[in-house]
Order: C-alpha cells, then sequence, then structure tokens
C-alpha cells in the first residue's frame, strides 16, 4: 500500500537574540508562543482524512530538521512527503526536501507561502500546490503513486462541499490534545495590505454548519469526556454578510470553549453578541492595528480609533474577552509613537494584547510596496519573516531604532503589572458569561 507521511514544520521563532531571551521570559508572550506551537496542522490532518483507503499515513511534526526526523520519514518508505511550513519555518522545509530528495522521497509542498512563490519552492520540491489543498489532492496521490508527480497543482475557485472527510485526528502521536482546531470559513472579505491570508488562498468562503457538526462530533468523540479549547482557524469568523445563528448554535451544542478571529465591527453586531458567550467563545482576537497608521485596502474595517475601542468594549461586556492586535512599524512610527503605545497599552482595558512586527510577507500588497521601493531587507531571509524580526528599512527610523523601540514595548507591556491586570480583567468578563469550567479562565 502507498503512504504518505505529513510533516508540518512547526515551532514559535524568532531570529533577534534579545528579542528571544525576552519571549521565554515574558509570561504572556511565552504562553501564546507555546499555545500556537502546540496546534495541530488542521490543513494536513485535513488531507489525510481525503486518503483513499488503499494508502496510509504517519504525521511527524517537528520545530526544526534533524538526522532523527529523516530517519523516522524514511523508515515509512513513503510514495509522497507532504509538507506544511508558514514563510518563517520555509528555509527549514526546504533542507527538509533536500536531504529526503536525496534519499529517493518524492515530497510536496503546500500552502500560503508555497502559493506565493511556487517558482521557489519548486526548487526545492518536486511538486508545490497553489492555492486551495482539498481539490488537487486527488489527481496529486495518483500521480505520487506512479511517480510521475508535476511541478505545480492549481487549485480555482474551490469551495468547501456539503459533506467532506473528517481531520484525521488519529494520525497525531499521544492520543488526545488540550487545543484543537476547527476551520468554519476561509478568507476574508476584506483586503488589508499586510494579510496574505485575506486573499491569496481564494475568495471568502464559509464552511456547511452540517460538516462543522460532523467535525466537532468527531472531536468529541476523540476527546472522550475532556473538553479542549478550540482554535477556530478562520480569518474572519463572522464576516461574511448573514449573522451565522446556525453556527453559533452549533458551537453551543459542542459544548466546547472556543478561541477565534474577526474584526472590530462584531462589536457593532448587538444581534451576535446576544448569543456569541453562550455558543462557548471565550476569546476573539481584533485587529487594531497601529496608532499611527490606518493600513490601506481595509474596506469596512478602516474607522476611527474610538469607534474601534467601542466595539471592542461591547464585545468585552458581552462576556468574551478580546486580545487587542496592534502592529509596530507601520510608517509613520517614531521612538515617540512606540512610548505613546507603550503607555497606552500599559493601562488599556483589554482583555488581552498581542503586539508584533509589521512584516511584509510574500504575496502582499504591502511586500510589493516596499519592494517596489527598495526597503526590503537584503541580509534577511524568509526565516525572519516571525513577525518579531525587522525585515524591511522603516520610513522615519533606523532598523536598530524600531528593533529596540519594539523590544522596549514589550517589556512594559507584558511585564508583570500589566499582565496580571489583564488576568483579572479577562476573569471578569468570563465570569459574565459563568462558564461552566472554572479552569477555562486561565486557559485562553
Amino acid at each position: 500500500m502507498p503512504h504518505v507521511a505529513f510533516v508540518p514544520l512547526i515551532g514559535f521563532r524568532i531570529v533577534n537574540p534579545r528579542l528571544l531571551e525576552l519571549g521565554l521570559t515574558l509570561p504572556g508572550l511565552a504562553a501564546r508562543g507555546n499555545a500556537l506551537s502546540e496546534l495541530p496542522a488542521l490543513g494536513l490532518l485535513t488531507l489525510a482524512g481525503l486518503l483513499p483507503d488503499d494508502w496510509t499515513a504517519s504525521y511527524h511534526a517537528a520545530p526544526a530538521v534533524t538526522d532523527a526526523l529523516i530517519a523516522e520519514i524514511i523508515a515509512t518508505q513513503p510514495a509522497l512527503v507532504a509538507v506544511s511550513a508558514l514563510t518563517a519555518s520555509v528555509p527549514e522545509a526546504y533542507r527538509l526536501s533536500d536531504r529526503l530528495r536525496t534519499g529517493g522521497c518524492r515530497t510536496v509542498l503546500g500552502g500560503l507561502h508555497a502559493t506565493a512563490c511556487p517558482d521557489e519552492a519548486g526548487r526545492h520540491f518536486d511538486a508545490v500546490v497553489v492555492g486551495d489543498g482539498e481539490p488537487v489532492w486527488p489527481a496529486l496521490l495518483t500521480d505520487a503513486a506512479r511517480d510521475r508527480l508535476r511541478p505545480q497543482y492549481y487549485a480555482s475557485d474551490w469551495k468547501f462541499p456539503e459533506t467532506s472527510p473528517i481531520p484525521r485526528w488519529s494520525l497525531i502521536p499521544g492520543g488526545r490534545l488540550a487545543r484543537y482546531t476547527l476551520q468554519t470559513q476561509r478568507g476574508c472579505p476584506l483586503a488589508c495590505s499586510f494579510c496574505a491570508a485575506s486573499r491569496l488562498l481564494g475568495r471568502y468562503r464559509e464552511k456547511p454548519v452540517a460538516q462543522v457538526r460532523r467535525e466537532l462530533t468527531a472531536i468529541r468523540e476523540h476527546t472522550g469526556p475532556h473538553r479542549p479549547l478550540l482554535e477556530l482557524a478562520d480569518d474572519n469568523t463572522f464576516a461574511g454578510p448573514t449573522p451565522r445563528f446556525d453556527l453559533l448554535e452549533t458551537l453551543a451544542d459542542s459544548g466546547l470553549p472556543y478561541f477565534t478571529e474577526n474584526d472590530w465591527r462584531l462589536g457593532e453586531r448587538p444581534e451576535l453578541l446576544a448569543r456569541l458567550a453562550r455558543s462557548g467563545c471565550r476569546q476573539v482576537l481584533i485587529g487594531v492595528e497601529s496608532l499611527v497608521f490606518r493600513y490601506p485596502g481595509m474596506g469596512g474595517k478602516q474607522a476611527e480609533f474610538d469607534r474601534i475601542c467601542r466595539a471592542i468594549d461591547a464585545i468585552q461586556q458581552a462576556g468574551v474577552s478580546v486580545n487587542a492586535c496592534f502592529i509596530v512599524g507601520a510608517d509613520g512610527e517614531t521612538r515617540q509613537s512606540l512610548d505613546r503605545l507603550a503607555q497606552f497599552l500599559e493601562t488599556a482595558d483589554f482583555a488581552d494584547v498581542q503586539v508584533t512586527l509589521q512584516t511584509p510577507f510574500p504575496g502582499t500588497a504591502l511586500y510589493r510596496q516596499l519592494q517596489r521601493q527598495g526597503r526590503l531587507r537584503r541580509d534577511q531571509g524568509w526565516s525572519a519573516y516571525t513577525l518579531f524580526d525587522v525585515t524591511y528599512q522603516p520610513d522615519a527610523m533606523t532598523v536598530p531604532e524600531l528593533e529596540t523601540g519594539f523590544l522596549e514595548v514589550l517589556q512594559r507591556v507584558y511585564a508583570d503589572g500589566p499582565s496580571r491586570q489583564r488576568q483579572r480583567l479577562r476573569n471578569q468578563i468570563w465570569r459574565i458569561a459563568r462558564p461552566r469550567n472554572p479552569r477555562e479562565e486561565s486557559s485562553v
């Protein structure tokens, strides 16, 4: 029987040694990094669920290429090795594929980076998937079994079918997980210039609720009495034109708490807020972005800062904590504006805060803009595209000034005092919703 080895390159990555040391010591930053690294690779597990009965599979999550990993994969005698990697981990994926191909394995890479840079990826992989993986997977498997892989496989205008196989959770070593991933939609109707996820894989699509229900049932069957936290692998869960009440009811019926992402307009939709906490939503990530620059192409997300803050307050008053996300380093950023940001976030009534560096991912309008302007740093490869490393020349600061200023913002925002205050606020907000499991007060 032909075999496919699924290999996600995982792990929290920072290149700057000062930031790496800081990320390991600041409790809030380290906790979120650890949580992200523990998430299962939903894309690969979904493809595993699409395997024909005459194929076998194995799952090999790893942060880096090692001799042991190579030996483990080769020992499965795979007809195909399917790899997933973010931009920051793609150099590691290239090293992995180069070594496996030397050993006679056939490899394929998919995802956002592969879609943005298919020719580059094709120099290291036998095949590259451009766009969604599901519609091209059957043909790719047939070609792999015949040892006739094509260099590139293109998906076009694909939408979620009414019924599709369930992600293959049984492949994950060690049994049940603390966190599971679930996708209810893909893409985003907005098109922020810094975001690759919104349009690179295609238009905005919602998964049929009946399919979401089947996947939730599979997770519950896999976990038994254990109640894991769900992370919705969505780009903007409730951004569509319909309120998705049936989705909220389905999530509520599962009895599982969940974390998701949305834009701030959610706070101006009282019909959703009235149901959100009851559906199990514990936290929603909201992109506030920048205090000095409103990114172009944001459509309905473009608004005055005070209006965004009022919407966030409405979400939290409804019993759902908000992780307010800010991007440092946009055009116009100075040491003075960074100081203002830190002062604001030290006392802001946000239940959680995420602060990252502007990162021009390939495939985005921001990348193309900075490339035209000659501002992309030539001394930084893809491994620096971590959201925590400076990969371009700022317009009003030097690179060292931005690095130092960003470090100081993190030190202040994630210091013990502000971190404790945000934890107290989260607990207060969650008590509004009366979570059924007290452990949820420290689980998001």
